[in-house]
C-alpha cells in the first residue's frame, strides 16, 4: 500500500517563495499532485472522521450559546440568533440547527446555567478531539507516521480549539448566516447604518478570519517544522476557496432538488448536515495537501507518493 512522500522540512520560507514556486510549477500540476498526495495519505477517511467530530461540536455549541443568552439575559441577541439558526447550513441541514436551538431553549428555560456549562464542556471536548483528528490527517499528508505524544497532542489541540476554532466559527457565521443576520438585525434593534456596515464588512472580515484560522492550523497541527504563516496562507486560501465552492454547490443542490427531501423525509436534515460537514473536512485536508505538495516541490521532492512495497 502506497503512502504520501515525506516532505523535507524547509526554513525561512515566506509568501513570496510560495508564489514563486507556484508560478514555476503551475496550478494544474500542483493541483493534480496535491490530489494524488491527498489520496495516498487516505485523506477521504480522515475527512469522514473529522466530519463526525464537526457534527459533535456544532450542536452542543449551539445549546451552549442558547444557555449563555438565557443565563446573562441577552434577549436581543437570543432573538437575533433564533431567526438565523436555520441559515447556519445549506438546505434541510439548517433545520437541524433550528431544532437544536429550540431544544437548547427548552433546557435553558429551566436552567440556563446547566445548558451553558454542559453545552460548553461537550462542544469544547469535541472541538479538541477535532483538532487532534486534524493533526493525524495532516501528519499523514506530510508523510509523517507518528503523532505527538498524547498529552502534547491534545494540549496543542486545546490551544487550536480556542483560537483557530473560534475564528473559524466567527468566519462561518459571517459567510453563511450573515445575510440572515442583516435581515433580522432591525427586529433586534440594529440601525440601518449598522446593517449596511455589516453587509459590506462581513465578506472581507470572514475571508481574512478563515484564511488566518486555517493558516494557524497548518502551522501548528503537523508534527514538524512548518514555514511562515505567509507561506501557509496559500494552502489556506485554496481550502477556503474549495469550501465556498462546495458549500454553494451543496446549497444549490439541496435547494433545487425535490427528490432529496422526498427520499429521506425527516432524515434529510441530518444527511444534509453530514454532507456539508464532510465537504468542509474535505476542503480543509485538500488545502493541507496543497500546502504540503507546494513545500515538497520547493524542497526538490515533487513526487507525491511512495510506491507500494
Amino acid at each position: 500500500m502506497s503512502t504520501a512522500t515525506p516532505v523535507p522540512p524547509t526554513f525561512e520560507l515566506q509568501g513570496d517563495d510560495a508564489m514563486d514556486t507556484l508560478r514555476r510549477t503551475g496550478w494544474t500540476r500542483l493541483l493534480k499532485d496535491s490530489f494524488t498526495r491527498f489520496r495516498a495519505a487516505d485523506g477521504t477517511s480522515h475527512s469522514r472522521a473529522l466530519a463526525f467530530q464537526i457534527m459533535l461540536t456544532s450542536l452542543p455549541g449551539l445549546i451552549a450559546i442558547v444557555g449563555f443568552t438565557t443565563f446573562f439575559n441577552q434577549g436581543g441577541f437570543r432573538k437575533l440568533f433564533e431567526k438565523t439558526a436555520a441559515s447556519l447550513a445549506p438546505g434541510p441541514a439548517g433545520q437541524i440547527f433550528h431544532e437544536a436551538f429550540h431544544q437548547g431553549s427548552n433546557a435553558a428555560s429551566s436552567s440556563g446555567r446547566t445548558a451553558l456549562v454542559l453545552g460548553s464542556i461537550a462542544a469544547l471536548t469535541a472541538a479538541v478531539t477535532s483538532m487532534g483528528q486534524i493533526e493525524r490527517g495532516a501528519n499523514r499528508i506530510y508523510g509523517i507516521e507518528a503523532d505527538r505524544p498524547t498529552l502534547k497532542k491534545y494540549g496543542v489541540a486545546f490551544v487550536l480549539a480556542i483560537t483557530a476554532g473560534l475564528m473559524s466559527v466567527i468566519a462561518f457565521v459571517l459567510f453563511v448566516a450573515g445575510g440572515a443576520v442583516a435581515t433580522s438585525g432591525p427586529s433586534a434593534g440594529w440601525s440601518h447604518t449598522l446593517v449596511t456596515i455589516w453587509q459590506i464588512a462581513r465578506w472581507p472580515i470572514g475571508i481574512l478570519l478563515m484564511v488566518a484560522a486555517i493558516s494557524i492550523i497548518l502551522r501548528a497541527s503537523p508534527n514538524r517544522h512548518q514555514p511562515q504563516l505567509s507561506w501557509l496562507a496559500v494552502g489556506a486560501s485554496v481550502a477556503v476557496a474549495l469550501w465556498v465552492v462546495f458549500t454553494a454547490l451543496l446549497a444549490l443542490y439541496l435547494g433545487t432538488s425535490k427528490n432529496f427531501g422526498q427520499t429521506y423525509g425527516p432524515l434529510a436534515g441530518i444527511l444534509g448536515l453530514l454532507f456539508w460537514s464532510f465537504l468542509t473536512s474535505l476542503s480543509l485536508f485538500l488545502g493541507i495537501a496543497f500546502a504540503a505538495q507546494l513545500e515538497a516541490v520547493r524542497a526538490g521532492v515533487p513526487r507525491p507518493k511512495r510506491d507500494a512495497r
